[in-house]
């Protein structure tokens, strides 16, 4: 049978392309196992989100568009009509909304499969890849505490160039920025800290000159 045959007899008599009739059992089945997965993501973020800002709202996106993705993929998996509409439909969805963190889109990812697996009925499928997910994100979370990248603002005034510079070199840091104002000068570097090791601030502080000094957690969003 060829497509244009396909498109006649859906025009005709589309009750002839219901892939399966749903009851309510299954469909609560499905939505469950997806808002499990989507609240098991939700804790995941909520607890070991490492970025520059948590935001709440984004993690009740994860949980919603997991449970939304589950439903629609029960309904398009109902009917070829339904299915050949929600195509369309959502073809003309646009989000403009930005996402700052990269991480969130793995997140978001993680949500949608999590969604897609549920409502196709792949129960075992969507929880045990969610799970490990969730296990291998943790693991690398802790592997990354162990030496994390800070930058380093020190800011200091004439005549204390030499012994700045004599305390960053025991760091190896990388130069990010320099500011040279009417009497100061403010360096920022990128650092290797070590399971919250700090003790290097002081020396710098103690330096004679030296106004403050400054460690923030380097996330890439540094401009």
């Amino acid at each position: 049978m060829g497509r244009f045959e396909v498109l006649r007899d859906l025009l005709v008599n589309p009750q002839i392309h219901v892939l399966e009739d749903l009851e309510p059992a299954s469909v609560l089945a499905a939505l469950g196992v997806a808002s499990f997965c989507g609240l098991l993501i939700f804790l995941v973020y909520r607890f070991f989100h490492k970025g520059v800002l948590y935001s709440e709202s984004f993690n009740l996106l994860n949980v919603m568009v997991c449970v939304i993705t589950a439903f629609i993929i029960i309904t398009i998996g109902t009917n070829i009509v339904l299915t050949l509409g929600m195509v369309g439909a959502l073809s003309i969805v646009r989000f403009r909304a930005a996402v700052k963190d990269p991480l969130d889109v793995g997140f978001l990812f993680w949500s949608v499969a999590a969604g897609l697996t549920a409502g196709a009925r792949l129960y075992t499928v969507a929880l045990l890849g969610t799970a490990f997910l969730a296990v291998l994100y943790i693991a690398f979370v802790f592997a990354r505490l162990d030496k994390r990248a800070f930058l380093l603002i020190v800011r200091y005034g004439d005549g204390a160039e030499e012994p700045v510079q004599a305390q960053l070199k025991q760091l190896r840091y990388k130069l990010k920025n320099k500011t040279m104002g009417a009497g100061y000068t403010e360096i920022t570097a990128e650092v290797k800290v070590r399971r919250n090791d700090t003790s290097f601030m002081e020396p710098l502080r103690q330096v004679e000159n030296v106004e403050n000094v400054v460690l923030v957690e380097y996330t890439g969003d540094y401009a």
